[in-house]
């Protein structure tokens, strides 16, 4: 299993249309993309002084393969829809990638 981490931030008024475009739009979009392989997302979210926003996505690939399908042969770069860009603030340019080595789910 691969992880792929990525940040961005946007202010507290974008941040309820950004998690909606995450969650009807963007995510759907990776799916499609990676196809067989594609094994889901998180998107995590914490407030930063009541001006900012911060969100980290966590999606799962079951190989290397899948990722590259979604992300292609340069898979850290960052995969930001126009959309997305309009509503952030600031955005990790690069994606980090790790490989599951342990672990358990409920």
């Amino acid at each position: 299993m691969i992880v792929r981490i990525w940040h961005g931030w946007t202010t507290p008024e974008n941040a309820p249309e950004y998690e909606r475009l995450v969650t009807e739009e963007v995510v759907p979009g990776i799916a499609d993309m990676a196809g067989e392989g594609y094994e889901g997302y998180e998107l995590a979210r914490r407030e930063h002084d009541g001006d900012r926003i911060e969100y980290v996505t966590l999606t799962r690939f079951a190989s290397w393969e899948a990722l590259r399908r979604f992300a292609g042969d340069d898979y850290e770069e960052a995969h930001v829809p126009p959309k997305a860009r309009e509503l952030l603030a600031d955005f990790d340019e690069r994606a980090s990638h790790y490989e599951i080595r342990d672990g358990e789910s409920n």
